[in-house]
């Protein structure tokens, strides 16, 4: 297994106790809600006191699995400066205030504390004294670092975004931009702000994941971004930190190899609360997939540690609070975060590892049921030929799991001839995923015996059914005898676990015909999509400039013929072609 450099930085991040009594049909996961937090009346003083008693209840169990540092969200609501407006000056200089106390519970749990950055945050004072000089902006972003590591000596570092912002759905006056473009003005910011650093003996850990927007969309996997982007970037406070893949938190994704391409110390990020595979809902177990990663960067990646997802990420329903449940329902969670710890921390198999956390006893049951639930995911929830092949588009991967994403399963005609169109033994698809569905009465049988949460089972179970009846439609003739039996199964998914017993995942049907010849989707499937990582010529040419142009000319991201999803949450598709 592998050997971490001392002291090891085993991350974990805090953002749970922040969205208790978080309401909304669909929540945004990825940082701190601080619209909702109340800065004023009486209200303010019980909203913190229950953030300060799920901060220490959180604090005190990671730091007992073995955690050294927790992450928090963010620089930008907690720096503060001359140009900021009054308004927002005064919310700031709250939040400092109620922020303080809970760096103090940090730090009486042992933890160091690494806050979150995106690159670049604004207000409307400063959009009003800057606009949109770059010179004044990066000075401006700065000095709220440097005076934020002067203010708050218990942070221990920042975790800087440079290729995400806040999300479209986001209203705060105090909103984040893509600032960072290119390697040559990303390196040029690391130059400036290393010193900065360095000075206060802090760390500065930069993120490679991107929303594939601008030329820096790549870093994730292009070798000469990444190359460009840390040119001479040498320094004691500096760690490189990278999703283990060269996309989003899936399966199927090899080992990321810009691990072993850099000098720079390195964190690997992974993600126990898994937003594409049920946010906790049901066991999708990591362990094995956490093994073979730890296995291969026993190699020279002069890896520092690990982080690891507990909460964030995802616009979803699905709203479990890793640590914080009082009846076991953060199970799932709580497993594959402390599986992944002590993979990597102690250098332990995935069966020591599972029995360390639920008792030798019950490991022989637990493991077996964790073993069919990685069939289900890997051959159900994903269509394993399509998975498998190695897609991008403009500057990101595409993701091997297209049908379901959050918390919705698309049922419908266009990803049934995108489907068809890339899986080319639709008969073995079908198989493996019948197959997969038939360890259900096993599974639930595994969870009574090692008194696990049953009803997550068969709550999936009953998901699961309609996730196969959406392959046989995606690779059978169409009959509408099936049609009519998913809209049934949808009803009685709906009746059968409704909204106040239990959030479950929308079902998106429609059987209206996709307007696009098969014919045609082959050949815009060559002209968009390539299967290799280096661009080639009509890439240069179209894909990367001239259809970004046109994009951005008639911003059919707008329209609402591009499902809703992809319109209102996260950064919105338009980012894809800036």
């Amino acid at each position: 297994m592998t050997q971490l450099m001392p002291p090891g930085i085993f991350l974990i991040d805090a953002i749970g106790p922040f969205f208790r009594g978080c309401e909304g049909r669909r929540i945004n996961w990825s940082k701190i809600p601080f619209t909702r937090l109340v800065t004023t009346g009486p209200e303010r003083e019980a909203q913190w006191n229950g953030i300060r008693e799920d901060l220490r209840t959180f604090t005190r169990e990671v730091a007992a699995a073995g955690f050294t540092a927790v992450t928090l969200d963010d620089l930008a609501h907690l720096a503060a400066h001359a140009l900021h407006d009054e308004e927002t000056s005064g919310r700031i200089a709250v939040l400092r205030e109620e922020f303080a106390v809970l760096f103090g519970i940090i730090r009486d749990a042992g933890l160091e504390l690494y806050l979150t950055s995106d690159v670049l945050p604004v207000s409307p004072g400063v959009e009003a004294s800057i606009g949109d000089d770059r010179e004044k902006l990066e000075r401006f972003y700065q000095e709220l670092v440097d005076g934020l590591l002067r203010d708050f000596p218990q942070i221990a570092g920042i975790v800087l975004r440079i290729g995400e912002s806040d999300g479209v759905d986001v209203k705060d006056p105090l909103r984040t931009r893509l600032h960072v473009r290119n390697a040559k003005e990303t390196n040029r910011l690391l130059h400036d702000l290393l010193p900065v650093f360095e000075k206060h003996g802090r760390t500065l850990i930069l993120r490679t994941w991107t929303v594939g927007a601008h030329r820096i969309g790549d870093l994730i996997w292009h070798r000469r971004t990444l190359a460009d982007a840390l040119k001479g970037v040498d320094s004691p406070a500096f760690i490189l930190s990278m999703k283990y893949g060269e996309s989003d938190f899936f399966r199927y994704l090899p080992l990321n190899r810009a691990f072993f391409r850099t000098p720079h110390r390195k964190i690997v990020e992974l993600q126990a609360r898994r937003e594409y595979e049920g946010a906790g809902e049901f066991p999708s177990f990591i362990g094995w997939d956490c093994e073979q990663y730890a296995r291969e960067l026993q190699g020279d990646a002069n890896l520092a540690g690990i982080s690891v997802w507990c909460q964030t990420g995802g616009w979803h329903r699905f709203r479990r609070l890793a640590f914080l449940e009082t009846d076991d329902r953060d199970f799932w969670l709580r497993l594959n975060t402390c599986v992944a710890l002590r993979i990597f921390r102690h250098r332990e198999s995935v069966e020591d590892a599972v029995a360390h956390v639920v008792g030798v006893e019950k490991a022989p049951a637990v493991l077996e049921l964790l073993r069919h639930s990685e069939t289900v995911v890997k051959e159900l929830h994903y269509i394993g030929e399509f998975a498998s092949q190695k897609l991008f588009f403009r500057r990101v991967r595409i993701p091997p799991l297209l049908h379901v994403y959050w918390d919705c399963l698309f049922i419908n005609h266009a990803v049934r001839k995108v489907l068809r169109h890339f899986v080319t033994d639709p008969e073995r698809a079908l198989r493996e995923g019948e197959a997969a569905y038939a360890l259900f009465p096993r599974m639930i049988e595994l969870a009574r015996a090692a008194d696990l949460p049953v009803a997550d089972i068969e709550h999936w179970r009953d998901f699961c059914h309609l996730v196969r009846l959406a392959r046989r439609y995606y690779f059978l003739p169409f009959e509408p005898e099936l049609a009519e039996r998913i809209r049934a199964s949808k009803k009685a998914y709906k009746k059968t676990w409704p909204s106040e017993r239990r959030q479950r995942y929308r079902i998106k049907v429609n059987f209206e015909p996709f307007k696009v010849k098969r014919q045609t989707l082959g050949w815009l499937s060559s002209l968009l999509l390539r299967r290799q990582r280096g661009y080639r010529l009509i890439d240069h040419v179209f894909t990367l400039n001239l259809l970004g142009l046109i994009f951005r000319l008639f911003r059919p991201g707008k329209s609402k013929a591009v499902p809703k999803f992809l319109r209102k949450s996260a950064m919105g598709v338009e980012t894809l072609f800036r």
